[in-house]
């Protein structure tokens, strides 16, 4: 893929010329992640957080087989009630551009066209990783965090996921997985896991230092800046683990299998814990894209 073929809107094409801070936004939430119009509020509050800090937002999807980096909001609104959208990881760009077709860029998506369009930093939700009890399905944003050098930051992996074997995954690949402000792992609901990370980081300039490390290195894996969701947001772990327990179950019962599995079980918990993890992911979100964007701009400082 080369960069022919990416369109940007006109502050990002001007911010990436003038190295001033950009974020990279996923576009699946959007599409997959969210009902209406929840999912609009939400892409918009995201961008307004990274605006805010002072950084440039750059939403990526596909639109009519255009791969666009940083939407307006009248394509934001376009993809929040778009039907017969694909998500968009590695092996799904070919088909969606050659079919001049929508897409959403999955996590692993995402991270490939950010680091096509020079984009060092990107914020999301959760990472995909290991399924609970199928060891062998695992998700492609891991294999991406091992070839494609941009910096993802995130409130861990999606808490219904193996956490222990997502985490081994990751080190197998060589992938460094930064603790920002926290010495465990974030479980995406909750603020800790209990797994323990090799490397902490309480500022962003630090974060940015290791960055620059990878970079001078030349060395081709991404970073993962791991940051628990903000304390009063928080969804109490018991309560979580019930949900996504009985989630599981239901899932298995009615044989959901592949890419069905993540978005069947979200909305389950979502349902099971009354929403409230539905508004622990909306505040997780927004947090991630303030912290990305305060990393961007510890970048392009240096």
């Amino acid at each position: 893929m080369n960069q022919n073929l990416l369109q940007f809107h006109p502050d990002v094409r001007e911010a990436l010329e003038n190295r001033r801070p950009v974020v990279a936004l996923e576009s699946t939430l959007i599409t997959h992640g969210l009902p209406f119009p929840v999912n609009l509020e939400v892409a918009s509050g995201m961008e307004k957080a990274v605006r805010d800090v002072g950084a440039v937002p750059a939403t990526i999807a596909v639109l009519k087989g255009q791969i666009t980096v940083g939407l307006t909001q009248d394509q934001l609104a376009y993809l929040a009630r778009a039907q017969n959208v694909r998500k968009c990881s590695r092996r799904d760009f070919p088909i969606v551009l050659a079919q001049k077709g929508d897409g959403a860029t999955t996590v692993a998506g995402t991270m490939i066209v950010a680091h096509m369009a020079g984009i060092r930093v990107f914020a999301t939700g959760g990472i995909g990783g290991v399924h609970r009890g199928h060891p062998f399905d695992v998700s492609a944003d891991l294999m991406e965090l091992a070839q494609t050098p941009v910096a993802v930051v995130c409130a861990g992996a999606k808490a219904i996921l193996d956490l222990p074997l997502t985490l081994e995954t990751l080190e197998t690949h060589g992938v460094p997985v930064i603790g920002y402000q926290c010495s465990n792992f974030p479980a995406f609901y909750t603020r800790d896991s209990g797994l323990p990370l090799d490397v902490r980081c309480d500022t962003c300039e630090e974060v940015a230092a290791i960055l620059r490390s990878r970079e001078a290195l030349g060395f081709p894996t991404g970073t993962l800046v791991a940051t628990p969701i903000p304390e009063k947001d928080e969804l109490p772990a018991q309560v979580a683990e019930v949900a996504i327990a009985q989630a599981l179950k239901e899932a298995e019962a009615r044989g959901v299998r592949g890419k069905e599995v993540t978005p069947f079980l979200l909305a389950r918990v979502s349902e099971l814990t009354h929403e409230e993890s539905r508004t622990a992911n909306v505040a997780l979100l927004e947090n991630n894209a303030r912290v990305a964007a305060h990393i961007a701009q510890a970048l392009v400082a240096s």
